[in-house]
């Protein structure tokens, strides 16, 4: 070979093993963000989840309040209450026709 072809050569294999280690650092950061994603996932799973509970626990606090307030309160929520109950007896009454 001359010594030409031996420059050339030598630049492709230095090239080729650029290409490698940059190959190997790309694969090493994948690897770090998947990690970093399902981390991610996890916590909004978890944060999602909070959120319902939450909801929950508002609606029912929310349903107490309307229950344990003042008289005119007391009223509304009978009459809600009431009115509750005779829908779910229209509806008895529709299905056992």
């Amino acid at each position: 070979m001359t010594e030409d072809q031996l420059k050339i050569a030598a630049n492709f294999e230095a090239r080729v093993r650029q290409l490698i280690f940059l190959c190997d650092s790309l694969r090493a950061e994948n690897v770090e963000l998947k990690s970093r994603l399902a981390l991610q996932k996890a916590s909004n799973d978890s944060l999602t989840e909070k959120i319902r509970q939450l909801n929950k626990k508002y609606d029912t606090l929310k349903m107490a309040r309307i229950i344990s307030g003042g008289r005119d309160d007391l009223e509304d929520a009978k009459d809600r209450i009431s009115k509750l109950v005779r829908e779910v007896n229209k509806c008895i009454a529709l299905l056992n026709e």
